[in-house]
């Protein structure tokens, strides 16, 4: 027969309640009981049923995290913070891969319903009202990454992307190049697309630089798309000296165009990406790029996420700093 909570707390030789509390890290106890309870824990082979605990304390425990892609680097990293908070405070997560697809967005969220989260990660998607919809009448907290909206009791963890594009393109003019072109993410995406884009633009014109139409191309963030951004640049833009691309999946694209075409990064053209992936330090040459600490803002989303659902207020939003991270794929012309 399994160990219970009366086992564990008979050999502890202490209350229900205090092995209650130990379990779910509430204070109110020595650091001694602590590692009384522990150790009975440990000696029992205790493990908790988290279906009653639901039942005693109204929560599951479990947070749900919402990607558009999953597989991808930048996912990947916001993760492992995520994770990270979760795990040092007895949550698990949920990941959830919605594909940029509104229908697979509503139904994940109503099987976040079903299984009971006790609030929701939402990364890289507009909010749409009918998302918001459904969370508020689900009645759990929700926390933004790497996007933001209007929603008063919604708050976000984010990097100011329009400053972030404004000072990378501001370095590459720093280091000579006056023809810098941009591989961009979606057209007209109001998260990630229009403001690095805006960036882009007004560093050209705050530099005295005028802005060309064919020196700017569109995608997705993608490895692909980079490779097919720069395929384009190269077409109908081949004076230009540097190209500044919105991630850097899209700029280790672009990287490997210029590579397989026989030219040399950075001697024939610089590249600059976004995001300081894993990746961005292990391309040859090393990336230069701008940092968002993706670790960091997945691990403040999680301990933002975790006080709301535990102390039932609305928290305050972040803007994280961003940094320009110098490797080898920038050359410099002054």
């Amino acid at each position: 027969m399994n160990p219970t909570i009366k086992d564990v707390a008979l050999k502890a030789n202490v209350s229900i309640a205090t092995v209650s509390r130990v379990l779910n890290n509430l204070t109110g106890y020595s650091d001694q009981t602590r590692l009384k309870v522990n150790r009975a824990i440990q000696e029992l082979g205790y493990q908790p049923n988290a279906i009653a605990r639901g039942l005693i304390n109204k929560r599951t425990q479990t947070i749900g995290v919402m990607f558009p892609d999953v597989s991808s680097a930048f996912s990947y990293d916001l993760l492992q913070g995520i994770d990270k908070f979760a795990h040092d405070h007895n949550y698990s997560v949920m990941v959830c891969n919605t594909d940029q697809n509104g229908i697979r967005t509503l139904k994940y969220l109503q099987l976040l319903r079903e299984k009971q989260v006790d609030g929701i990660i939402f990364s890289s998607g507009v909010l749409k009202k009918e998302y918001y919809d459904v969370l508020d009448s689900m009645n759990i907290p929700v926390v933004l990454v790497s996007t933001q909206t209007d929603f008063a009791n919604v708050p976000y963890v984010k990097v100011d992307d329009y400053q972030a594009v404004y000072d990378s393109v501001s370095y590459l003019i720093s280091k000579g190049h006056s023809k810098i072109a941009m591989i961009s993410g979606t057209e007209g995406d109001p998260i990630a697309g229009t403001p690095r884009v805006e960036g882009y633009l007004k560093a050209l014109e705050d530099h005295g630089l005028p802005f060309e139409s064919r020196y700017l191309v569109y995608g997705d963030f993608s490895f692909q798309d980079g490779c097919t951004g720069m395929e384009t640049l190269l077409e109908q833009a081949p004076e230009v000296t540097a190209v500044f691309a919105a991630s850097d999946e899209a700029a280790i694209g672009a990287l490997s165009t210029v590579t397989r075409l026989g030219m040399n990064v950075p001697g024939d053209f610089s590249i600059m990406g976004y995001d300081d992936i894993r990746m961005a330090q292990m391309v040859s040459p090393p990336l230069t790029t701008v940092r968002q600490p993706l670790f960091d803002i997945g691990r403040i989303a999680s301990e933002k996420l975790i006080t709301m659902i535990e102390t039932g207020e609305v928290v305050q939003s972040a803007i994280i700093a961003h940094s320009i991270v110098e490797r080898q794929t920038v050359r410099n012309l002054t």
